[in-house]
């Protein structure tokens, strides 16, 4: 169920986005459009050498008056362009009704032969002064073409005498923004040319069109006297608005700046200028006219390939998939990187291959889909990992130092995963429970306080030495060193950590005793061996624990303490690495119960001895362990009340020893290895 709940949700997350996204939604193709429009945006304009704009402005209104003008002042302007050795001339300007002043002819004749094409437009209703183009077609392109249910045209008179006849309708995008113009236009089953198409055909001098359709849509549209215009399957291009046109005011007295470029006479005076959405904001409505051209003149129609969109697809799933890998697995700041850094590269990818290949690729969606699944799957990380802190922290807070908890925090295989080392075991025991129990009667609750209070002071110690609790048994406790955080010097260090935990019980002691109570005492047993530590236990209950051969044998060491009147011992490999570092006295060789091979036993004096009673010591245990026990016992007489009495109960019970011993029938070659029947 975690599994499902943290990670796999971003996963989740992926899969849904990208099912809602393989249908290609509204909202994913508005996203997609805008993605062109930000990197039209960034697009360098180039000022064209081959368009210019005749501008009816607000000082053309004032000169020639309102608008609409006689037809007569158009044709003089004509003549103008005409004389200063201007190219196609483009009117966009409808001419549907028949000149209320009678202008008709004047313009009439200024269209003919002079390289003049004049405007229609599709509408909703049907058809009046239709002027259609025929076109060589291979296959059938009227299925793909965008149809109108009528056109409305120019009078007869000047459609007849125009060179050419195209439509100004724009096509707007769902958002009503012009970025695609379809080239070929149908009502029924005529064809009408755009206006941009009809110039191109009226400079070639080509009577029609060609184009070649296949079952995917229209794959090539051609003027026969001019290069092959690549669209889409629908006809259509897509307009890069990247181009500046030279303007001129229709008041000017020298047209001669226009000599050789086509010429659009467009509407600008205020009022008067249609104003359309366009990729670079708010444009007059011949700049998608004269846009439409100058891409076809330079050869630099964009692409969209028919597989963009499933490519941009699956590479958004995949580098989703991506993420929510390295969300999982990567250090947060690599996680961090690839967020900023796929989203960095598609926006710069995209505008790369369309400034240098005029390639329109959609970067918002792989930067919406990697940007929702990236964050979501770091915050489910976080929050992951955060309520496994917490859950850390409750559950180790008490019974391991702030150092060691932020460790297992960081690290929490050490908890899941377990580790196999070397540790320093260290078992306790409260002595003299049973007096203090008594005092306190049916108090439970005091007993209880009292009996968190010694705990709380033997704690303290380990903490301290950054050991690590692994249990509290009643009123017995376990605890370990070099795990989870190392420590090289783990033997020392648990050595010492039973001293002052000794020091902690007598201060403890001073305490309870000024209340009236029995003093307690503790004893401990330290081994250092091999140990597997990690969570265990059912999948319904489970801790923190420890296990091996190295943990019995030091919860028998510290059964020992009573037995030899000791409050420490540490076995033989603790001793090893310590023995110059505390003052050591040999205690026994014992063979633990259920063990056949025997280890040394070690009790750590914390208070000064001189050297003779040291030697007095070892002294007596050669004269053991070489069967001479009554000198053994003598020695143990003269001992009593050395090193402040600490070992004076020891030595009582090693002269019980001694004398058991003598009675036993042992072989010659004994090792003095004392065998164990309890624990």
């Amino acid at each position: 169920m975690k599994w499902i709940t943290h990670w796999a949700t971003a996963l989740l997350t992926l899969f849904v986005i990208s099912y809602v996204g393989w249908s290609d939604p509204f909202v994913k193709e508005t996203l997609r459009l805008k993605s062109f429009d930000l990197i039209q945006q960034y697009d360098t304009p180039q000022i064209s050498s081959d368009i210019a704009i005749l501008e009816i402005d607000e000082k053309s209104i004032e000169m020639y008056g309102q608008w609409p003008w006689a037809r007569s002042v158009l044709a003089e302007m004509i003549w103008q362009l005409r004389d200063a050795g201007a190219g196609i001339i483009i009117l966009p300007i409808l001419f549907s009704e028949e000149d209320r002043l009678g202008d008709d002819m004047p313009l009439a004749q200024s269209l003919a032969g002079n390289g003049v094409v004049i405007a229609q437009t599709g509408t909703s209703q049907t058809n009046k002064n239709a002027v259609p183009r025929g076109v060589a077609k291979i296959g059938d392109p009227l299925p793909w073409l965008f149809e109108w249910d009528g056109m409305l045209g120019p009078i007869e008179l000047l459609g007849l005498n125009a060179d050419g006849v195209g439509v100004i309708s724009t096509v707007p995008e769902i958002d009503g923004v012009v970025r695609r113009l379809p080239l070929l236009m149908r009502v029924g089953e005529e064809i009408f040319p755009s206006i941009a198409m009809e110039t191109i055909r009226v400079a070639t001098g080509d009577p029609s069109y060609q184009v070649k359709t296949q079952e995917g849509g229209i794959t090539a549209m051609r003027v026969p006297s001019y290069p092959t215009i690549k669209t889409d399957a629908f006809g259509r291009i897509w307009l890069r608005y990247n181009t500046d046109f030279p303007t001129l005011s229709a008041t000017s007295d020298d047209y001669s700046s226009l000599a050789g470029k086509t010429v659009i006479i467009a509407t600008t005076a205020e009022g008067l200028g249609s104003i359309i959405a366009t990729p670079k904001g708010e444009q007059y409505s011949y700049v998608p006219v004269a846009t439409s051209l100058q891409t076809i003149l330079n050869g630099e129609t964009l692409i969209r390939f028919p597989e963009s969109t499933f490519l941009e697809w699956l590479s958004a799933l995949g580098l989703g998939l991506l993420l929510v890998l390295l969300a999982t697995r990567a250090p947060y700041w690599l996680s961090g990187i690839m967020i900023i850094a796929i989203p960095i590269g598609a926006v710069y990818g995209s505008y790369y291959y369309f400034i240098n290949h005029l390639w329109l690729i959609d970067w918002s969606w792989v930067v919406m889909v990697t940007t929702l699944v990236g964050f979501h799957a770091i915050f489910n990380r976080f929050t992951k990992e955060f309520f496994e802190k917490q859950a850390i922290k409750k559950q180790f807070a008490g019974y391991a130092s702030p150092t060691v908890v932020r460790l297992l925090q960081e690290n929490p295989a050490l908890i899941k995963d377990g580790m196999k080392k070397e540790i320093s075991i260290c078992f306790s025991d409260l002595r003299g429970f049973t007096p203090l129990g008594e005092s306190f009667g049916d108090d439970v609750k005091g007993l209880t306080k009292v009996m968190n209070g010694y705990m709380d002071a033997i704690t303290q110690p380990i903490l301290d030495a950054d050991g690590m609790v692994i249990k509290y048994i009643g009123d017995a406790s376990m605890h370990v060193h070099n795990a989870p955080i190392n420590d090289p010097q783990h033997p020392k260090t648990a050595v010492q950590c039973g001293l002052d935990m000794l020091k902690a019980v007598e201060i403890f002691n001073d305490k309870i005793t000024k209340e009236g109570r029995p003093p307690v005492g503790m004893g401990a047993g330290i081994n250092t061996g091999l140990g597997y530590l990690g969570e265990m236990g059912s999948t319904l209950r489970h801790s923190y624990d420890v296990l091996g051969d190295s943990v019995s044998t030091a919860a028998r060491i510290e059964s020992k303490c009573k037995e030899y009147g000791c409050v420490l011992l540490v076995g033989e490999n603790t001793y090893k690495t310590t023995k110059d570092d505390f003052f050591y006295l040999k205690i026994d060789d014992l063979a633990v119960k259920g063990k056949t091979v025997g280890i040394r036993i070690y009790t750590v004096i914390d208070k000064h001895c001189d050297k003779v009673s040291q030697e007095k010591h070892q002294l007596m245990h050669e004269h053991y362990t070489t069967q001479n026990f009554n000198k053994s016992i003598r020695m143990c007489q003269d001992l009593m009340g050395e090193f402040g009495g600490q070992l004076d109960k020891y030595y009582e019970m090693w002269i019980e020893r001694c004398l058991y011993m003598k009675t036993q029938d042992l072989p010659k070659d004994w090792n003095g290895v004392f065998i164990a029947t309890t624990k």
